[in-house]
């Protein structure tokens, strides 16, 4: 197994949900650069659980402790590593998952792949919880892209069958970006943010759980950015979206819709605005060729509905071999949509300052 990815910059994710910690280790960020830790506790603070009926109980403060490569509120250049104690777990509603396999969870696959000797505890190194110490990496690579102009910005798209609006793929304002930083249920026609909630609220009060759609839109990338084929930002970006729990689909641009549409109509005409190449249009999402064009880049990320759900479910007993019936128990979230988005946003981050070190 390895917990490791990255060329140019290379982290490295260790723990589990229930073990002592979980952390991450960042190789080659630049050296002097200033973290605005404030900037990286709000970012934590939006995936943090516990803070409203959507999400699951769990108090977790998400505090990260710096063990290394940050001197004087500098980097400075070498391995930067980040730990954050678990505190709030309750293992005991773990214990009879050791053999019954959960629906939906990696108890199964993790157990074949490894033998047995996983650890089943709130899903342990498979679990959501590992996405925090990936959030910390990933708020100091925004904070480096912002000294670039480049900023990324998300909404939830679509929870269940309840649908927000898409981003102006050409032009996004900055005063959308900052007010969908302060929105529990980031959307950007306000007239379905209660809708979302009810569907969530409804899912949660039948034992159930709900999924949907992330929108994120990464602006102020310059043209030239990225490799075609193997290492394109398609390529990289995919990679880390497909490698957070829950995601299932990825798509750039208009995705599976530019394939109902002709090539005259696909095509992104260009033009000059000053000395400026623009498109008319971005159905290819500010990325041709693997290569991106400096318009913004859109993508949208598929999240599956919680797999933890207190309905009953058929599920098989791995010792005895034979076929049982499971009711969930513990805290879990009802929809994790809202909570994902941070990470999103910062595996988006990730990457695009992998491929900006190659400039």
């Amino acid at each position: 197994m390895s917990g490791i990815w990255g060329r140019n910059l290379k982290v490295s994710i260790f723990g589990e949900s229930h073990g002592t910690g979980i952390g991450i280790t960042i190789d080659g960020l630049p050296s002097g650069f200033e973290i605005d830790l404030d900037k990286v506790n709000f970012e934590m603070g939006r995936r943090a659980p516990g803070k409203s009926p959507l999400s699951t109980a769990r108090k977790e403060g998400d505090n990260v402790e710096i063990l290394s490569g940050f001197f004087e509120g500098k980097t400075t250049g070498t391995p930067l590593c980040g730990i954050i104690r678990n505190k709030d777990n309750r293992s005991r509603d773990y214990g009879k998952l050791r053999d019954l396999m959960r629906p939906g969870h990696a108890d199964y696959t993790g157990n074949v792949r490894y033998n047995g000797f996983n650890d089943y505890r709130g899903g342990g190194h498979f679990s959501g919880r590992i996405t925090a110490p990936i959030v910390f990496a990933g708020a100091i690579c925004k904070q480096i892209l912002e000294k670039e102009g480049i900023k990324i910005t998300s909404h939830v798209k679509s929870i269940g069958k309840v649908e927000d609006v898409n981003f102006n793929s050409l032009e996004i304002e900055e005063e959308i970006m900052n007010n969908l930083l302060n929105m529990e249920l980031p959307v950007l026609d306000k007239s379905v943010e209660e809708k979302m909630r009810e569907e969530i609220l409804n899912a949660k009060s039948e034992g159930d759980s709900v999924g949907g759609i992330i929108e994120c839109a990464i602006t102020g990338i310059k043209a030239g950015v990225g490799s075609p084929f193997f290492y394109s930002i398609e390529s990289v970006i995919s990679h880390l979206l497909f490698s957070v729990p829950a995601v299932k689909g990825v798509e750039f641009g208009e995705g599976f819709n530019i394939t109902k549409i002709r090539g005259s109509e696909a095509n992104d005409s260009m033009y000059y605005d000053g000395d400026q190449v623009k498109t008319r249009t971005n159905n290819n999402g500010g990325i041709i060729g693997g290569i991106s064009n400096g318009m913004p880049i859109i993508f949208r990320a598929g999240i599956k509905p919680t797999a933890s759900i207190i309905k009953k479910q058929e599920t098989i007993n791995i010792k005895t071999k034979e076929n049982e019936e499971l009711v969930i128990e513990g805290r879990h979230d009802p929809c994790i949509v809202q909570r994902a988005i941070p990470v999103i946003e910062c595996i988006a981050a990730i990457g695009i300052l992998d491929l900006m070190k190659e400039v």
